[in-house]
């Protein structure tokens, strides 16, 4: 009885002991490793591309000109407020320097010293400071009524129509500009988040790769599709070395990958097959890989029919080799679904195979015990048996 005890006290403490130096180990690989050499990585958590153009000619600069919209659009809020300010400032002080020498030709200012009987071309204009206001008032429509443009000259009268023309475009430009900004998708998909690891386990039979993905809006994704792609550098037969090559990742949920109900927060995951690129890898060389797995999730928003794109990606770092995510949703006794973030990206530790070979090879093995084979070649003879001990 002693005997048996202390044989399971030492299994048990060789079990905690093997746990332990494994944890050990994965904290070495993310917290040392991990920073001592930093990834590369195209994309970041957030979606933003991680690269610069450099060498560009001067007639390619042009072309960014050419789409002045487009343009304007992708400039960031400092340099598109900076615009705005100044094509306001810029117009009315422009157009007030025509006011101030329209009054200065046509001698209506004080220094000329009009006559009683004299007609300006605009009253109440004395100086440029007045000119500039006249200029402001004009342009966005103020007409308070005390300076005002008179029919004594044609001139007056023409700049009139293109400062009032010009001031619509400038507004129309700007304020729909702004607008475009505000109401633009890239910011509605700051509310879809990832998980922060992807994780490998079994999931119906088959070794998978999975992530989490959520939409924190209450309106639906309508026409949602995801799909990955897997970027490393690798060697043609050839010679040549291709940096950032491509490799298609097919994520599916149960339902499929097109078309997802994109109400709670999906488990999406993808096959480690003989055709995933995947295949090869195994717990113990998985973080010494150099890949990075880009995630993306297209879709239409319900409330505003704009199209979006959701982009994340995941460095070997952050891949947790037999791991599952922990379960996110639960009923209520009101008969409602709960979704708990605080388990978005929790995951929980499985026991999974160390290599995808190793699984598909125990299912051959298995497989080829339940079968049974007819060998033709096989004859049965009957042998006499003889009594040896017989005297």
């Amino acid at each position: 009885m002693a005997a048996q005890a202390g044989s399971l006290l030492k299994a048990l403490i060789g079990a905690l002991t093997e746990r332990m130096f494994k944890h050990l180990r994965r904290w070495l690989v993310t917290h040392i490793l991990g920073h001592s050499r930093q990834r590369a990585r195209l994309v970041s958590k957030d979606g933003r591309c991680n690269i610069e153009f450099g060498n560009v000619d001067a007639q390619s600069r042009f072309i960014f000109f050419v789409d002045i919209w487009t343009t304007v659009l992708d400039l960031k809020w400092r340099y598109k407020m900076t615009i705005f300010i100044t094509a306001f400032l810029g117009s009315w002080f422009l157009f007030g320097l025509l006011w101030y020498a329209v009054a200065y030709i046509h001698k209506d200012l004080p220094e000329f010293h009009p006559s009683i009987n004299h007609t300006p071309c605009v009253e109440n204009i004395n100086g440029l400071t007045s000119a500039f206001l006249f200029s402001l008032e004009t342009q966005v429509t103020i007409g308070y009524g005390f300076r005002c443009v008179t029919e004594q000259c044609g001139t007056a009268i023409f700049l009139l129509i293109f400062q009032s023309i010009l001031g619509v475009i400038i507004n129309s430009f700007m304020c729909g500009a702004i607008l475009a900004k505000i109401s633009r998708s890239k910011k509605c998909a700051k509310t879809i988040t990832f998980s922060k690891n992807a994780v490998i386990s079994k999931r119906g039979g088959k070794l998978c790769l999975l992530i989490r993905v959520a939409n924190l809006r209450k309106s639906l994704l309508i026409g949602s599709h995801i799909y990955g792609k897997l970027l490393k550098t690798t060697v043609t037969p050839e010679g040549e070395t291709i940096i950032l090559d491509q490799t298609n990742i097919n994520f599916v949920v149960d339902a499929g990958n097109e078309n997802l109900f994109f109400i709670s927060p999906l488990t999406i995951y993808h096959v480690i097959d003989h055709n995933s690129p995947f295949f090869h890898m195994a717990a113990e060389t998985l973080p010494q890989q150099d890949f990075e797995l880009v995630v993306f999730l297209d879709g239409t928003v319900e409330s505003t029919s704009a199209t979006c794109q959701v982009r994340t990606s995941y460095v070997p770092e952050e891949v947790l080799w037999g791991y599952r995510f922990a379960p996110i949703v639960s009923k209520t006794k009101e008969g409602k679904y709960r979704v708990d973030f605080h388990n978005f990206s929790k995951t929980v530790e499985v026991e999974t195979p160390h290599c995808a070979m190793c699984l598909y090879n125990e299912k051959d093995a298995r497989a080829r015990m339940k079968r049974g084979y007819d060998n033709p070649n096989f004859i049965l003879s009957e042998v006499n048996e003889t009594d040896d001990t017989k005297m």
